[in-house]
């Protein structure tokens, strides 16, 4: 990843800076983490700060030129040791953070900081934690430890607290509106994507261009199907669970929460809720049922970075849908 790229996302300013007077100060974290929702940039402001911490031009880090910076733009610098979720697994395992605690002792190969950079570390098992924790607290010289992890209460606080704690939320809509278009001039309105992407601009720049109409389309077909009581559960779950699980269930918090407000309001839904309607008499009967599916979907999603099993998970949040749905 190109960490100069972070100097081009203006929500990551604040963050950039925080670091760089840490490090004017003297006081360049030991160990950082990075809390952050999808789409907002967190493993580009990572990438940033591992090339901060090992330029060779200290008065304008990160320079992007020298070799130090070089190497971490090709991936291959020697001092930079990477964690991350192996395919196929549940959890970061302690082997792996073993073997980082053991590449972080080494000499540093170019005479600077080492750093260890762990991707999704509220996916640490419990052993790893512990195994992690004297390392956070008895760092060795010049090492510098970068955490990346979804706002959960998964990461164990005897790690967090242990962190400059860096949180990434999504800008003001008109920052990422204004963003969105100065990438994509001719993309049009961003409001759709934005809204889906729960306002994380690099998700928002993702969805538009793969097209909304696909997923806005193939959802309003899933929730009509729901409705009639004409599709099998177990089949749209395993459907859902292939193909951005995350995304289909936000669109539904956005579709229940317009369908809600337009129907206790006495007005049409808009965006992504209109062109399913239930019958006025019937969606106030059925308020109570929409606010417990809300519930449900935002509950997925908070615990779709633990190792729950998401296909029984989507299965009981359909369940809920058609009971919540059924005309």
């Amino acid at each position: 990843m190109d960490f100069l790229t972070a100097d081009s996302l203006p929500w990551l300013a604040a963050a950039a800076a925080q670091i760089r007077r840490a490090a004017a100060a003297g006081r360049l974290p030991h160990s950082l983490l990075i809390l952050s929702g999808p789409g907002l940039g967190d493993a580009h402001l990572a990438a940033w700060s591992i090339a901060f911490a090992l330029c060779e031009e200290r008065g304008r880090a990160p320079c992007g030129a020298c070799p130090a910076c070089l190497l971490v733009r090709a991936d291959s610098h020697p001092d930079v040791h990477v964690v991350r979720l192996e395919e196929d697994a549940q959890q970061i395992k302690v082997d792996q953070v073993r073997a980082l605690i053991d590449d972080l002792a080494q000499t540093s190969y170019r005479g600077g900081y080492k750093i260890g950079l762990i991707e999704g570390a509220e996916r640490l098992n419990a052993n790893g934690a512990n195994a992690f924790l004297k390392t956070l607290e008895e760092p060795t010289q010049e090492t510098m430890l970068i955490l990346t992890a979804r706002p959960s209460h998964r990461l164990p606080a005897t790690v967090a607290s242990r962190c400059l704690r860096i949180v990434l939320r999504a800008p003001q809509p008109a920052l990422a509106r204004a963003w969105l278009r100065a990438q994509s001039p001719s993309a049009g309105d961003f409001d759709a994507a934005l809204a889906l992407a729960g306002g994380a601009p690099l998700l928002a720049a993702e969805l538009a261009a793969e097209g909304m109409a696909t997923l806005e389309t193939d959802m309003q077909r899933s929730v009509g199907q729901l409705a009639a009581g004409s599709v099998d559960i177990t089949v749209l779950a395993e459907r859902w669970s292939k193909s951005d699980p995350l995304l289909r269930v936000r669109w539904l918090e956005n579709w229940i929460t317009a369908r809600i407000v337009g129907g206790l309001a006495g007005a049409a839904g808009v965006g992504t809720a209109e062109p399913v309607g239930l019958p006025g008499a019937l969606l106030k009967a059925k308020i109570r049922e929409l606010f417990a599916l809300l519930d449900a979907a935002t509950e997925f999603r908070r615990l779709a970075s633990t190792s729950m099993n998401q296909q029984l998970a989507l299965e009981a949040l359909l369940l809920g849908g058609r009971r919540a749905l059924w005309k």
